[in-house]
């Protein structure tokens, strides 16, 4: 049972998070919109990650869109808050699941962009997902043990945080690499690993709010932390990547990337 169905909410603070759910599908469509729509004017060989964006995109609008639901339905006015409806239960399962979907996704798209080929792809690639799934599935174990805080919550809690630091150090590789591979856009990738770390860092703070705020203000901001980590940590990633694509794309010679490589045409004065 999920902390969030321990308490009953002021109206601003049921909508405020219905609101933020419903945002945050509602960006991730628009962001869907985007990729298919500037996937042309990358050229053939990096399109893919434009393409698997999409795929993260149509995934978590689906999660996003359920968990809007589940909330709207889990919970009911009583005359004077918003209290859990009876046979009716609010869980963040879905983030998790999801989570398993978008989170190989993600990390493939690092390495096409960053030019990662061959054996070092496939080595790369099976750590990202191994360290993954890992962090996920044994995080989802310990969120179970989230109203009790107790050896599991913190146990699996702890070993998600081993699977995660390692990821950060494959991922810091793969970008270090990139780096020198494609030293054109290297600010780029620079700016793509502090949206990584930043962005994927805060969702253990969400992870551990049924100890930092065991209130229903500790719900709302644990689902304001968890939709604008995903916020940044999918769309505006993918958008990021997807500039990364678009300009190697251009110094390449791929003409549709040139013709729309806009932020590097310069500003003409007017007469």
């Amino acid at each position: 049972m999920s902390f969030e169905n321990m308490f009953e909410y002021t109206p601003l603070q049921f909508e405020v998070v219905l609101a933020v759910l419903s945002l945050t599908a509602a960006v991730f469509a628009a962001a869907l919109f985007y990729y298919l729509l500037t996937a042309r004017s990358i050229s053939p060989r990096l399109r893919i990650t434009s393409y698997l964006s999409a795929v993260v995109m149509v995934s978590a609008i689906i999660e996003l869109g359920a968990l809007a639901i589940r909330w709207n339905g889990s919970f009911d006015w009583n005359g004077s808050a918003f209290a859990l409806a009876d046979g009716e239960l609010f869980a963040n399962g879905f983030r998790y699941m999801n989570w398993s979907i978008d989170v190989p996704v993600l990390l493939t798209q690092l390495l096409v962009v960053g030019g990662i080929t061959g054996a070092a792809f496939r080595s790369k690639w099976i750590r990202f997902i191994v360290a993954g799934l890992g962090m996920i599935w044994t995080g989802y174990i310990g969120q179970f043990d989230e109203l009790e805080a107790g050896a599991s919550f913190w146990g699996w809690g702890a070993v998600s945080t081993v699977f995660y630091l390692w990821l950060l150090k494959v991922a810091y590789d793969v970008i270090t690499e990139a780096k020198v591979n494609q030293p054109n856009v290297a600010g780029a990738l620079n700016a793509v690993w502090i949206l990584f770390l930043v962005s994927w860092t805060i969702y253990p703070v969400a992870y551990l709010m049924p100890v930092i705020s065991e209130t229903a203000g500790g719900v709302v901001a644990r689902q304001l932390i968890y939709s604008f980590a995903d916020i940044f940590s999918k769309a505006v990633y993918g958008v990021m990547l997807g500039y990364i694509a678009q300009k190697l794309s251009a110094d390449e010679g791929y003409e549709p990337a040139i013709e729309t490589s806009f932020w590097e045409r310069p500003i003409s004065k007017v007469s």
